[in-house]
Parts: C-alpha cells; sequence; structure tokens
C-alpha cells in the first residue's frame, strides 16, 4: 500500500489527507497527524473522500451539447468555447448578465482569483459562494 500525503478538496480550510493506495486504486483516507490545519482530526467528508475518485459517475472531462447530445471534448475545445462565449456576453449585454458561483472544493486562492476574474476581466458583482455542501 503507497500513502499519498494531499489536501482535502472539500471545503476551503486545506486539511492535510493520506490517501492510502493498492494497485492503482485509492481504498481509504485518513488525517495526517503534523498538519498543521487538521492535526491528525478530519471531518465526516474527509474520512469518506476516496469515495468520488472512482465512481462510474464522476465526470474526467469536459463534456459540450451538439446536436442536442453531451459529447466529449478536450480542454481546448472547451476553454476556447467558453472563452468566446463570455466574450459574446460581456460584449452584447454588459457583464452584470453573468454570474458566478464559486465552490467550496476550491481552496480559498482559487476562490480569492475566481471572484478577481468576475470583477476584473468580466465586470461584474455578481458572484456567489456555497459552502452547504
Amino acid at each position: 500500500m503507497k500513502d499519498v500525503l494531499t489536501t482535502c478538496v472539500y471545503c476551503g480550510c486545506g486539511c492535510g489527507v493520506y490517501l492510502h493506495e493498492e494497485n492503482g486504486r485509492v481504498i481509504s483516507s485518513a488525517p495526517s497527524k503534523k498538519h498543521p490545519v487538521s492535526r491528525n482530526n478530519l471531518c465526516v467528508k474527509g474520512w469518506h473522500l476516496h469515495d468520488f475518485i472512482h465512481h462510474p459517475d464522476r465526470l474526467t472531462q469536459p463534456l459540450m451539447r451538439k446536436n442536442g447530445k453531451l459529447v466529449p471534448v478536450d480542454w481546448d475545445e472547451a476553454f476556447a468555447f467558453t472563452a468566446s462565449e463570455l466574450a459574446r456576453i460581456r460584449q452584447e449585454r454588459s457583464g452584470d448578465a453573468v454570474g458566478f458561483l464559486a465552490s467550496a472544493k476550491c481552496t480559498n486562492e482559487e476562490n480569492y482569483l475566481f471572484q478577481k476574474f468576475a470583477r476584473a476581466v468580466l465586470g461584474t458583482n455578481n458572484i456567489d459562494h456555497c459552502a452547504r455542501l
């Protein structure tokens, strides 16, 4: 078994967690004893962090609607489409026509960058955060 130290993704606290890997699959998770945030503790979400990694319903690549169906596309196509649509909406209707919902699964730094993008790039204050995972 291999132990991999990482950061829990369930909220912005940044708890240190070990993922236990066996035969190339993550099978369990446990707290890091010396991590300054979690200090050998995890919430119930952290203890079950490993459950979604190999779940068959997990999205592992972007999907785009084409001809009425969701189809897998590469990241470059997904980013290019998203950027062009955001630019089009901003030009046609203003940045306030767009709203953003940040994620509790992102770090505080990622959420900060997200709100900076919304405000400085698109010119909107329409940003919210849902920490009720």
